[in-house]
Order: C-alpha cells, then sequence, then structure tokens
C-alpha cells in the first residue's frame, strides 16, 4: 500500500509538472511568434496575391498591347478632386466565392500602378491623416481597383473681358507621366457619367453650369503621343454680390452729381464741393476694384461701367465750371453796356451842355429828336463851324448803339445761365439711362 502511495505521488507531481511547462511555452514569446507566423502565413497577401510570381518594376504585359486604365472621379469641392479611381488588369487570386478582397496604402508598393499626373497642377498632395487614404481592391477576375483621395492646385486660365458678368470654364487634366499610347491606354470609365459631384457642391461666387469630361491625344516632341484625360467645369460668377459693391455705389454718385443742377449757380462752394466729393469718390472705387483684379491688358465690363460713370460725374463738374464762366463774362459785358449807354453829356463845343447848333441842312425829324437842346444864337459860320462836332458826336452814339444790340445778340442765349441748368436735368439722366440700357442688354 505504502509503494502505491509513492507512484501515485509521483505521477501526481509529474502531472502537474508537465501543466507547468505547459502554460509557460504558451505564456513564451517565442510561442507568439510561432503562432503569428502561421496565422500570416494562411493570409500573407504576397502568397495570395502571387506577388512573387510577377515584376511590379514593368507594367503587365511589357512589350504587348496597351493596357486599359479605366478612371472615375468623385469631385468633393471644387477646388480638389478627392477621389480618382482606375482599373487595370494585372494580378488574380483563386476564389469561389468570387468575392472581392480590399487592402489598404501599404500594399501598394509591392504592385504596380499607372504613374497618372495632374497636368498644370501648382500643388497636389494625397491625404495622409490617419493614414494614406488609399485603397486597393483586387477582384478574383484580375481586375485592380485602385482609388486615393488627392488635393490639387491646378491653373485656370480666365477671360475677364465680361467680368463680372463672365462664365468661366477651368480644366482638370490627367495623363501619363511616362507611358506613351502605345504602353497605357487612359479613358473615362462610363463617359460623363465617370464624373460625379456632391450634390451640395457649391461656391460663394460662382454657380456651377455644367460639368463635363473629354479625351485626346497630347504630343510632345521628344517623347511621343500620351492619352490625356479633361474635367471640364463651367462656372457663371454671381452678380448680386458686384452689384451691392460696385454697380449700385456708382450709380449713385452719377445720381449725386446732378443734385448740383438744382442748386443756385451762384453758391460756388456748395456746387465745387459736391462736384469734387462725387469725382473722388468715384475714383475711390474704380481703385478698389482694380486692386483685387489681375492686371491684364484689356477693358473689362465693369472697366466701362465705372469709366463712363466717371465721366458723367466729371462732366457735371465741367457743365458748373461752364456755367460759372459764362455768368462772369456776361456779368462784365452787362458793365461795358451800362458805360456805353450812359456817357458823359457831350458840348460839342457848346457853351451850355444843353444847346445844340443846327443848320438848315438837318431834317425836321432829326431836330425833334434832339429834344431839350436849343437853337444857339449866332452867325451863320458859327453854325457851320460846330456842325462838324455835332456829326461826330451823333456817329459815335450811334457805333455804341451798334455795338451793344450786336452784343446783346451774341449773348442773348448765355444771358439766362439757369437755361443750361434746365437742360442739364434733362440730358444727363436721358444719356445715363440709354446708356445703361445698352450695357445690361449687351452684356447680360
Amino acid at each position: 500500500i505504502i509503494f502505491l502511495l509513492i507512484i501515485f505521488l509521483i505521477i501526481k507531481c509529474f502531472y502537474y509538472f508537465m501543466c507547468c511547462l505547459r502554460i509557460m511555452f504558451f505564456c513564451s514569446p517565442l510561442f507568439k511568434k510561432m503562432l503569428d507566423q502561421t496565422k500570416t502565413h494562411q493570409v500573407r497577401s504576397d502568397h495570395l496575391l502571387r506577388v512573387d510570381d510577377h515584376d511590379f518594376t514593368m507594367r503587365p504585359a511589357f512589350a504587348g498591347p496597351a493596357v486599359p486604365v479605366g478612371v472615375d472621379v468623385q469631385v468633393e469641392s471644387l477646388d480638389s478632386i478627392s477621389e480618382v479611381d482606375m482599373v487595370r488588369k494585372s494580378v488574380s487570386f483563386p476564389s469561389k466565392t468570387n468575392k472581392s478582397m480590399t487592402f489598404d496604402g501599404r500594399l501598394v508598393k509591392k504592385i504596380w500602378v499607372p504613374d497618372v499626373f495632374f497636368v498644370h497642377s501648382k500643388r497636389s498632395f494625397i491625404h495622409d491623416t490617419t493614414t494614406e487614404n488609399i485603397m486597393i481592391r483586387v477582384y478574383p477576375d484580375g481586375h485592380v481597383l485602385y482609388s486615393l483621395r488627392v488635393t490639387v492646385t491646378s491653373a485656370c486660365n480666365m477671360d475677364f473681358s465680361r467680368f463680372p458678368l463672365d462664365t468661366q470654364t477651368c480644366t482638370l487634366e490627367l495623363e501619363s507621366y511616362a507611358y506613351t499610347d502605345e504602353d497605357l491606354m487612359l479613358y473615362w470609365k462610363s463617359g460623363d457619367e465617370s464624373l460625379s459631384t456632391d450634390d451640395k457642391l457649391s461656391l460663394s461666387q460662382f454657380l456651377i453650369q455644367k460639368f463635363h469630361t473629354t479625351s485626346r491625344l497630347a504630343f510632345y516632341s521628344s517623347t511621343g503621343w500620351y492619352n490625356r484625360l479633361y474635367i471640364n467645369f463651367t462656372l457663371r460668377r454671381h452678380i448680386f454680390f458686384f452689384l451691392l459693391q460696385t454697380y449700385f455705389p456708382a450709380t449713385l454718385m452719377v445720381i449725386l452729381s446732378w443734385v448740383s443742377f438744382w442748386i443756385d449757380c451762384r453758391a460756388v462752394p456748395a456746387r465745387v464741393s459736391l462736384g469734387i466729393t462725387t469725382v473722388l469718390t468715384m475714383s475711390t472705387i474704380i481703385t478698389g476694384v482694380n486692386a483685387s483684379m489681375p492686371r491684364v491688358s484689356y477693358i473689362k465690363a465693369v472697366d466701362i461701367y465705372l469709366w463712363v460713370s466717371f465721366v458723367f460725374v466729371f462732366l457735371s463738374v465741367l457743365e458748373y465750371a461752364a456755367i460759372n464762366y459764362l455768368t462772369t463774362v456776361h456779368d462784365g459785358t452787362d458793365r461795358k453796356s451800362k458805360e456805353k449807354v450812359n456817357p458823359l453829356p457831350c458840348t460839342c463845343d457848346i457853351s451850355h451842355a444843353r444847346t445844340m447848333i443846327l443848320d438848315e441842312a438837318c431834317s425836321k425829324p432829326d431836330a425833334n429828336s434832339l429834344a431839350g437842346y436849343t437853337q444857339a444864337p449866332g452867325s451863320a459860320e458859327e453854325a457851320a463851324d460846330k456842325q462838324d462836332h455835332m456829326v461826330v458826336c451823333l456817329s459815335l452814339a450811334n457805333e455804341a448803339t451798334g455795338a451793344k444790340r450786336k452784343t446783346l445778340r451774341g449773348l442773348r442765349i448765355i444771358q439766362n445761365t439757369h437755361v443750361i441748368d434746365a437742360y442739364s436735368r434733362m440730358i444727363f439722366p436721358g444719356a445715363f439711362i440709354f446708356f445703361n440700357l445698352i450695357y445690361w442688354s449687351v452684356y447680360c
């Protein structure tokens, strides 16, 4: 009995010892490493996709026909191309369920991908928060979906001749950098349906009218022909902002300059200050608009409106300058006319100012016209001597009267300077309304 108890204790201790060894083995790093290698061996992508069987430094079907690459683009915002999906045939894996397998960007370094770049790109980058936004999906039939999220800042040639009533077309171009059309054939996977946009996509200054896709060949003299894909954005500028900030203030300044036509021409400080204020304000508006615009060598639509408005304001100042000058000239002419109409009494060498010598050669009407003058007594020789003086005095008076009539006839139009203001009140608004009708009918 004692012998059997000893054997039972030995077996029991051996059992516990083996259990401890087993626990220590499963908890050791060596066991975990062996276990990870087993799992990796079961699902390793290199083995699954048979990466070792291909040289992915060269394109598929090297020295053969061109590899077709279909492109889809998802636009999330106007200044960024967010999704670029390219489909090509390169690798495959066995599957009985016909289900695809999805991988992240770490597999990109192990397979061949098209070297597509954005032509005329100024700055572009792939989003990498929290990891690189790249996705690869492999289908059992060998097709590969390669998707990445990229932001592109590209140049856009704009024509500002109709600014701000313009419509712009910006283009984003995709092209292979190294492979010509003999090696890589880029095409839109579903035509215009390959380009999709967010329904909530909107811009503050533009109305998105249309998106469409095109494709053509691009030639480089040193390398050859390349397939190039185009994404065209048709944008129409919103006019309401410029109506409030540019057109409406300019129109108010023109209307304000017309107020001087209702101010008395003798109120020189009021009319001058009003004219100078409107001119300076128009200059400020023109400077502010041009400061926010590129320095182009042609005339823009907004320049035509602002400069015509400036001319109207400037003409209103010149109108008052003309009125002031004509008024001054008219006043000086009146003073000279009064001096000639009321000269000093001509005695004609007669001792008394109201004595006039008349002889028989003078007609009776002439004598009657000389009211208040009496014939002085004297001899006929004295009358003959004084006759010459009388004729000279009368001729001078007739010449003064003729000059006055000519002066009054020449200044008949400008005697009442308020008539010029009255005409300006109709001509200036009518001309400005006519200009607006032509301007908005041409550019709208």
